[in-house]
Protein backbone atom coordinates (compact mmCIF):
# COMPACT_ATOMS: atom_id res chain seq x y z
CA UNK A 1 0.00 0.00 0.00
CA UNK A 2 0.71 3.31 -0.70
CA UNK A 3 2.12 5.44 2.74
CA UNK A 4 3.07 9.11 3.37
CA UNK A 5 6.48 10.36 1.77
CA UNK A 6 6.46 8.23 -1.22
CA UNK A 7 6.58 5.06 0.82
CA UNK A 8 5.33 1.56 -0.16
CA UNK A 9 4.39 -1.42 2.06
CA UNK A 10 3.50 -5.03 1.28
CA UNK A 11 3.88 -8.25 2.82
CA UNK A 12 6.32 -10.87 1.22
CA UNK A 13 4.54 -13.79 -1.02
CA UNK A 14 7.40 -16.18 0.53
CA UNK A 15 4.87 -16.92 3.10
CA UNK A 16 3.14 -19.04 1.15
CA UNK A 17 3.71 -22.26 -1.41
CA UNK A 18 4.25 -21.23 -4.98
CA UNK A 19 6.95 -23.54 -5.99
CA UNK A 20 5.49 -22.56 -10.16
CA UNK A 21 3.47 -19.88 -11.43
CA UNK A 22 -0.18 -21.45 -11.38
CA UNK A 23 0.28 -22.04 -7.59
CA UNK A 24 1.85 -19.13 -6.93
CA UNK A 25 -1.11 -17.21 -8.61
CA UNK A 26 -3.55 -19.21 -6.74
CA UNK A 27 -1.96 -17.81 -3.65
CA UNK A 28 -2.20 -14.42 -4.67
CA UNK A 29 -6.18 -15.12 -5.74
CA UNK A 30 -6.88 -16.92 -2.40
CA UNK A 31 -4.59 -16.04 0.47
CA UNK A 32 -3.30 -12.40 -0.73
CA UNK A 33 -6.80 -10.89 -1.80
CA UNK A 34 -8.02 -12.27 1.34
CA UNK A 35 -5.66 -10.13 3.49
CA UNK A 36 -6.14 -7.16 1.08
CA UNK A 37 -9.80 -7.36 2.01
CA UNK A 38 -9.02 -6.80 5.37
CA UNK A 39 -6.19 -4.10 5.75
CA UNK A 40 -6.64 -2.37 2.17
CA UNK A 41 -10.01 -2.72 0.50
CA UNK A 42 -10.40 0.67 -1.02
CA UNK A 43 -6.74 1.84 -2.20
CA UNK A 44 -4.22 0.16 -4.30
CA UNK A 45 -2.59 -2.48 -2.80
CA UNK A 46 0.89 -3.34 -3.11
CA UNK A 47 2.15 -6.86 -3.62
CA UNK A 48 5.68 -8.26 -2.40
CA UNK A 49 6.05 -10.96 -4.90
CA UNK A 50 7.75 -13.95 -4.83
CA UNK A 51 9.15 -15.93 -8.17
CA UNK A 52 11.25 -18.88 -7.71
CA UNK A 53 12.76 -20.08 -10.37
CA UNK A 54 10.42 -21.84 -12.62
CA UNK A 55 7.49 -19.76 -11.66
CA UNK A 56 9.57 -17.11 -13.02
CA UNK A 57 10.30 -18.85 -16.53
CA UNK A 58 6.53 -19.58 -16.38
CA UNK A 59 5.28 -16.05 -16.04
CA UNK A 60 7.36 -15.63 -18.94
CA UNK A 61 5.59 -17.71 -21.33
CA UNK A 62 3.53 -16.11 -24.11
CA UNK A 63 0.46 -14.46 -22.55
CA UNK A 64 0.64 -15.24 -19.03
CA UNK A 65 2.44 -11.42 -17.99
CA UNK A 66 -0.19 -9.76 -19.84
CA UNK A 67 -2.90 -11.88 -18.19
CA UNK A 68 -1.32 -11.15 -14.56
CA UNK A 69 -1.07 -7.59 -15.43
CA UNK A 70 -4.64 -7.36 -16.18
CA UNK A 71 -5.17 -9.41 -12.79
CA UNK A 72 -3.59 -6.60 -10.81
CA UNK A 73 -5.56 -4.05 -12.95
CA UNK A 74 -8.57 -5.60 -12.24
CA UNK A 75 -7.78 -5.91 -8.54
CA UNK A 76 -6.54 -3.02 -8.36
CA UNK A 77 -3.12 -3.98 -6.47
CA UNK A 78 0.47 -3.23 -7.95
CA UNK A 79 3.79 -4.91 -7.75
CA UNK A 80 7.14 -2.84 -6.81
CA UNK A 81 9.57 -5.84 -5.31
CA UNK A 82 10.13 -8.97 -5.95
CA UNK A 83 11.86 -11.46 -3.54
CA UNK A 84 14.73 -13.35 -5.43
CA UNK A 85 16.51 -14.79 -2.71
CA UNK A 86 15.01 -18.32 -2.70
CA UNK A 87 15.67 -19.56 -6.36
CA UNK A 88 13.96 -23.07 -5.90
CA UNK A 89 11.07 -25.12 -3.86
CA UNK A 90 11.01 -22.64 -0.08
CA UNK A 91 8.19 -24.74 1.80
CA UNK A 92 7.59 -28.33 2.80
CA UNK A 93 10.84 -30.26 1.91
CA UNK A 94 14.84 -29.35 3.80
CA UNK A 95 15.69 -26.05 2.64
CA UNK A 96 18.58 -25.34 4.89
CA UNK A 97 21.70 -23.79 3.41
CA UNK A 98 20.84 -25.01 -0.29
CA UNK A 99 18.15 -21.50 -0.58
CA UNK A 100 21.76 -19.98 -0.98
CA UNK A 101 21.74 -22.23 -4.55
CA UNK A 102 22.59 -21.25 -7.43
CA UNK A 103 24.67 -18.79 -5.65
CA UNK A 104 26.20 -15.41 -7.73
CA UNK A 105 29.26 -17.35 -8.91
CA UNK A 106 26.82 -19.41 -11.26
CA UNK A 107 25.08 -18.16 -14.72
CA UNK A 108 21.79 -19.73 -13.76
CA UNK A 109 21.59 -17.07 -10.27
CA UNK A 110 22.61 -14.22 -13.13
CA UNK A 111 19.90 -15.43 -15.07
CA UNK A 112 17.34 -15.79 -12.78
CA UNK A 113 17.58 -12.55 -11.20
CA UNK A 114 17.98 -10.45 -15.02
CA UNK A 115 14.66 -12.74 -15.80
CA UNK A 116 13.28 -11.45 -12.72
CA UNK A 117 14.20 -7.71 -13.54
CA UNK A 118 12.74 -8.00 -16.72
CA UNK A 119 9.02 -9.24 -15.47
CA UNK A 120 9.46 -6.31 -12.49
CA UNK A 121 10.03 -3.75 -15.19
CA UNK A 122 6.23 -4.47 -17.09
CA UNK A 123 4.64 -4.64 -13.81
CA UNK A 124 6.19 -2.01 -11.62
CA UNK A 125 4.25 1.29 -11.76
CA UNK A 126 5.53 3.85 -13.24
CA UNK A 127 6.61 6.94 -11.09
CA UNK A 128 7.45 3.98 -8.20
CA UNK A 129 11.12 2.04 -8.04
CA UNK A 130 10.98 -1.53 -8.74
CA UNK A 131 14.06 -4.24 -6.72
CA UNK A 132 14.36 -7.40 -6.38
CA UNK A 133 16.39 -8.96 -3.33
CA UNK A 134 19.09 -11.40 -3.28
CA UNK A 135 21.42 -13.57 -1.36
CA UNK A 136 24.51 -11.88 -0.03
CA UNK A 137 26.43 -13.84 -3.20
CA UNK A 138 26.67 -17.38 -1.41
CA UNK A 139 26.73 -18.42 1.99
CA UNK A 140 30.40 -18.53 3.59
CA UNK A 141 30.83 -22.17 3.81
CA UNK A 142 30.10 -22.48 0.11
CA UNK A 143 33.55 -20.27 -0.41
CA UNK A 144 37.47 -21.13 0.66
CA UNK A 145 39.04 -18.11 -0.05
CA UNK A 146 38.96 -14.78 -1.91
CA UNK A 147 40.32 -16.48 -5.34
CA UNK A 148 36.90 -17.84 -5.56
CA UNK A 149 34.80 -14.78 -5.87
CA UNK A 150 36.06 -13.60 -9.77
CA UNK A 151 33.07 -15.31 -11.24
CA UNK A 152 30.84 -13.76 -8.48
CA UNK A 153 31.77 -10.41 -8.96
CA UNK A 154 31.28 -10.49 -12.74
CA UNK A 155 28.60 -11.85 -12.87
CA UNK A 156 26.69 -9.02 -10.55
CA UNK A 157 28.20 -6.27 -12.71
CA UNK A 158 26.89 -7.84 -15.60
CA UNK A 159 23.92 -7.53 -13.57
CA UNK A 160 24.69 -4.20 -13.62
CA UNK A 161 24.91 -3.67 -17.16
CA UNK A 162 21.76 -5.67 -17.60
CA UNK A 163 20.00 -2.89 -15.14
CA UNK A 164 21.78 -0.46 -16.77
CA UNK A 165 20.05 -0.74 -20.04
CA UNK A 166 16.79 -1.80 -19.12
CA UNK A 167 16.61 1.26 -16.61
CA UNK A 168 17.26 3.42 -19.47
CA UNK A 169 15.05 1.54 -21.88
CA UNK A 170 12.09 1.42 -19.57
CA UNK A 171 13.15 4.98 -18.04
CA UNK A 172 12.06 3.36 -14.66
CA UNK A 173 14.78 3.11 -11.37
CA UNK A 174 15.36 -0.42 -10.74
CA UNK A 175 18.04 -1.38 -8.32
CA UNK A 176 18.99 -4.95 -6.49
CA UNK A 177 19.36 -5.44 -3.15
CA UNK A 178 21.72 -7.84 -1.59
CA UNK A 179 20.71 -9.37 1.94
CA UNK A 180 23.21 -9.69 4.73
CA UNK A 181 22.15 -12.93 6.74
CA UNK A 182 24.36 -14.71 9.62
CA UNK A 183 26.63 -17.23 7.92
CA UNK A 184 26.14 -15.72 4.43
CA UNK A 185 29.22 -14.30 2.75
CA UNK A 186 28.64 -11.21 4.30
CA UNK A 187 26.43 -11.14 7.26
CA UNK A 188 26.68 -7.34 9.31
CA UNK A 189 27.32 -4.01 8.15
CA UNK A 190 31.34 -4.02 8.56
CA UNK A 191 31.40 -7.25 6.20
CA UNK A 192 28.92 -5.36 3.66
CA UNK A 193 30.94 -2.46 3.09
CA UNK A 194 34.39 -4.80 2.52
CA UNK A 195 32.13 -6.65 -0.03
CA UNK A 196 31.35 -3.46 -1.82
CA UNK A 197 34.91 -2.62 -1.63
CA UNK A 198 35.84 -5.53 -3.72
CA UNK A 199 33.14 -5.33 -6.12
CA UNK A 200 34.32 -1.77 -7.22
CA UNK A 201 37.92 -2.81 -7.28
CA UNK A 202 36.61 -5.00 -10.37
CA UNK A 203 35.82 -2.01 -12.88
CA UNK A 204 37.67 0.48 -11.31
CA UNK A 205 36.43 4.12 -12.20
CA UNK A 206 32.71 2.55 -12.83
CA UNK A 207 30.30 3.85 -10.42
CA UNK A 208 27.28 2.09 -11.84
CA UNK A 209 27.59 -0.65 -8.86
CA UNK A 210 26.49 1.53 -6.55
CA UNK A 211 24.05 3.18 -8.43
CA UNK A 212 22.28 -0.31 -8.92
CA UNK A 213 22.77 -2.56 -6.35
CA UNK A 214 22.44 -1.76 -2.78
CA UNK A 215 21.72 -3.59 0.70
CA UNK A 216 18.42 -5.42 1.52
CA UNK A 217 18.44 -4.43 5.01
CA UNK A 218 16.58 -7.01 7.15
CA UNK A 219 15.95 -5.94 10.71
CA UNK A 220 15.89 -9.12 12.30
CA UNK A 221 19.32 -10.27 10.17
CA UNK A 222 21.26 -7.22 11.94
CA UNK A 223 19.56 -7.27 15.29
CA UNK A 224 21.25 -11.14 15.21
CA UNK A 225 24.34 -9.53 14.97
CA UNK A 226 23.98 -7.60 17.65
CA UNK A 227 24.02 -4.33 15.37
CA UNK A 228 22.16 -1.15 16.60
CA UNK A 229 20.61 0.22 13.84
CA UNK A 230 21.95 3.71 13.54
CA UNK A 231 25.41 2.42 13.89
CA UNK A 232 24.65 -0.17 10.62
CA UNK A 233 23.01 1.90 8.57
CA UNK A 234 24.94 4.88 9.41
CA UNK A 235 28.49 2.42 8.32
CA UNK A 236 26.47 1.60 5.14
CA UNK A 237 25.43 5.31 4.15
CA UNK A 238 29.07 6.53 5.06
CA UNK A 239 30.43 4.10 2.43
CA UNK A 240 27.73 5.27 -0.46
CA UNK A 241 25.60 2.40 -0.33
CA UNK A 242 22.25 3.02 -0.32
CA UNK A 243 19.21 0.65 1.24
CA UNK A 244 17.16 -1.10 -1.57
CA UNK A 245 14.40 -2.20 0.78
CA UNK A 246 13.84 -2.67 4.17
CA UNK A 247 12.46 -6.08 5.66
CA UNK A 248 10.45 -5.49 8.92
CA UNK A 249 11.27 -8.66 10.85
CA UNK A 250 11.84 -9.90 14.20
CA UNK A 251 14.37 -12.66 15.68
CA UNK A 252 13.94 -14.23 18.65
CA UNK A 253 16.36 -13.40 21.81
CA UNK A 254 16.77 -15.41 24.70
CA UNK A 255 18.91 -16.38 27.67
CA UNK A 256 19.92 -19.91 27.92
CA UNK A 257 19.05 -21.21 31.05
CA UNK A 258 18.02 -24.69 31.13
CA UNK A 259 14.09 -23.89 31.20
CA UNK A 260 14.65 -21.96 27.84
CA UNK A 261 16.63 -23.74 26.16
CA UNK A 262 15.01 -27.16 26.63
CA UNK A 263 11.46 -25.08 25.55
CA UNK A 264 13.59 -23.68 22.14
CA UNK A 265 13.68 -27.26 20.78
CA UNK A 266 10.18 -26.50 19.77
CA UNK A 267 11.47 -23.79 17.26
CA UNK A 268 13.70 -26.51 15.86
CA UNK A 269 12.48 -27.65 12.18
CA UNK A 270 14.17 -29.75 9.41
CA UNK A 271 13.45 -27.33 6.94
CA UNK A 272 15.06 -23.65 7.43
CA UNK A 273 17.80 -22.73 8.64
CA UNK A 274 18.56 -21.39 12.21
CA UNK A 275 21.59 -19.88 12.78
CA UNK A 276 22.47 -18.53 16.59
CA UNK A 277 24.58 -15.74 17.51
CA UNK A 278 25.96 -15.93 21.62
CA UNK A 279 27.26 -13.24 23.09
CA UNK A 280 29.46 -13.44 26.22
CA UNK A 281 29.85 -11.41 29.22
CA UNK A 282 33.04 -9.92 27.62
CA UNK A 283 31.12 -8.79 24.43
CA UNK A 284 32.42 -12.16 22.67
CA UNK A 285 30.04 -13.20 19.87
CA UNK A 286 30.17 -17.16 18.82
CA UNK A 287 28.15 -18.25 16.26
CA UNK A 288 26.65 -21.66 15.55
CA UNK A 289 25.14 -22.73 11.78
CA UNK A 290 21.95 -24.39 13.12
CA UNK A 291 19.80 -23.99 16.03
CA UNK A 292 20.00 -28.23 16.90
CA UNK A 293 23.68 -27.46 17.20
CA UNK A 294 23.43 -25.01 19.32
CA UNK A 295 21.17 -27.12 22.06
CA UNK A 296 23.44 -30.05 21.84
CA UNK A 297 25.08 -30.65 25.23
CA UNK A 298 28.92 -29.89 24.08
CA UNK A 299 27.71 -27.06 22.71
CA UNK A 300 30.29 -23.96 22.53
CA UNK A 301 27.02 -21.81 23.32
CA UNK A 302 25.98 -23.78 26.40
CA UNK A 303 29.35 -22.28 28.18
CA UNK A 304 29.58 -20.53 31.24
CA UNK A 305 29.66 -16.89 30.90
CA UNK A 306 27.24 -16.69 28.01
CA UNK A 307 24.55 -14.17 28.83
CA UNK A 308 21.92 -13.77 25.61
CA UNK A 309 21.49 -16.13 22.09
CA UNK A 310 20.08 -14.62 19.41
CA UNK A 311 18.49 -16.93 16.88
CA UNK A 312 17.28 -16.52 13.61
CA UNK A 313 13.84 -17.61 13.34
CA UNK A 314 11.18 -15.12 11.96
CA UNK A 315 8.63 -14.50 14.61
CA UNK A 316 5.48 -12.41 13.99
CA UNK A 317 6.19 -8.44 14.67
CA UNK A 318 2.49 -8.37 16.72
CA UNK A 319 3.71 -11.54 18.91
CA UNK A 320 4.66 -10.28 22.18
CA UNK A 321 7.60 -11.06 24.44
CA UNK A 322 7.36 -13.56 27.35
CA UNK A 323 9.24 -14.11 29.79
CA UNK A 324 11.54 -17.03 28.23
CA UNK A 325 11.15 -15.87 24.66
CA UNK A 326 12.08 -11.99 23.96
CA UNK A 327 12.52 -10.62 20.17
CA UNK A 328 14.71 -8.01 18.51
CA UNK A 329 11.58 -5.75 18.16
CA UNK A 330 13.94 -2.78 19.53
CA UNK A 331 15.90 -3.18 16.13
CA UNK A 332 12.88 -2.70 14.04
CA UNK A 333 11.65 0.08 15.50
CA UNK A 334 15.07 2.04 15.61
CA UNK A 335 14.75 1.46 11.91
CA UNK A 336 11.79 3.41 11.92
CA UNK A 337 12.69 5.94 13.95
CA UNK A 338 15.85 6.85 11.37
CA UNK A 339 13.11 6.37 8.60
CA UNK A 340 10.69 9.50 10.79
CA UNK A 341 14.07 11.31 10.59
CA UNK A 342 15.09 10.39 7.02
CA UNK A 343 11.60 9.24 4.51
CA UNK A 344 14.21 9.35 1.90
CA UNK A 345 16.46 6.57 3.46
CA UNK A 346 14.41 4.09 1.56
CA UNK A 347 10.70 4.01 0.21
CA UNK A 348 10.20 -0.26 -0.08
CA UNK A 349 9.14 -1.98 3.22
CA UNK A 350 8.25 -5.59 3.26
CA UNK A 351 6.97 -7.81 6.44
CA UNK A 352 8.48 -11.21 5.65
CA UNK A 353 7.72 -13.50 8.68
CA UNK A 354 7.82 -16.63 5.94
CA UNK A 355 7.98 -19.52 9.10
CA UNK A 356 4.19 -19.54 9.32
CA UNK A 357 4.50 -23.42 8.55
CA UNK A 358 7.19 -24.51 10.82
CA UNK A 359 6.17 -22.04 13.83
CA UNK A 360 5.49 -23.70 16.99
CA UNK A 361 1.88 -24.44 18.06
CA UNK A 362 1.90 -21.22 20.52
CA UNK A 363 2.61 -19.05 18.05
CA UNK A 364 0.68 -20.53 15.12
CA UNK A 365 -3.24 -20.15 17.03
CA UNK A 366 -4.35 -18.55 14.14
CA UNK A 367 -4.98 -18.56 10.26
CA UNK A 368 -2.30 -17.00 7.89
CA UNK A 369 -4.53 -14.33 7.62
CA UNK A 370 -5.36 -13.64 10.84
CA UNK A 371 -1.30 -13.73 11.33
CA UNK A 372 -0.73 -11.09 8.09
CA UNK A 373 -4.01 -8.89 9.26
CA UNK A 374 -2.11 -8.31 12.76
CA UNK A 375 1.18 -7.63 11.07
CA UNK A 376 -0.31 -5.14 9.45
CA UNK A 377 -2.10 -3.48 12.15
CA UNK A 378 0.96 -3.75 14.30
CA UNK A 379 3.14 -1.95 11.60
CA UNK A 380 0.56 0.68 10.40
CA UNK A 381 0.14 1.71 13.93
CA UNK A 382 4.30 1.84 14.63
CA UNK A 383 4.56 3.95 11.26
CA UNK A 384 1.56 6.00 11.93
CA UNK A 385 3.23 7.12 15.32
CA UNK A 386 5.58 8.30 13.20
CA UNK A 387 3.81 9.84 10.51
CA UNK A 388 4.85 7.53 8.12
CA UNK A 389 1.01 5.54 7.64
CA UNK A 390 -1.03 5.73 4.90
CA UNK A 391 -1.18 8.10 2.21
CA UNK A 392 -3.46 10.79 3.07
CA UNK A 393 -4.69 11.43 -0.40
CA UNK A 394 -5.98 8.50 -3.07
CA UNK A 395 -4.67 7.81 -6.22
Amino acid sequence: MRLNHGLHLAYCTNIHRGGDWPQTFESLKTHVMAVRERVCPDKPYAIGLRLGGQAARELQAPGELDAFKAWLAEKNCYVFTINGFPYGAFHGARVKEQVYAPDWRTEERLEYTNRLFDILAELVPDGVEGSVSTLPGSFKEFIADDSELEPLFDNLWRCVDHLDALSQWTGKRLHLGLEPEPLGLFENSSESVRFFEQANRVRPGDERFNRYIGINYDTCHLAVEYERASEAIGALTAANIFISKLHLSSALKVNPAPGTLAALEAFGDDVYLHQVIARGADGQLLRVKDLDLALAADSPLRAPGIEEWRIHFHVPLHSPATEMFGNTTDHLLEVMDLLKEDPALCSHLEMETYTWEVMPGEMKNRSVVDQLVGEYEWTLAELGRRGLGEEDVER
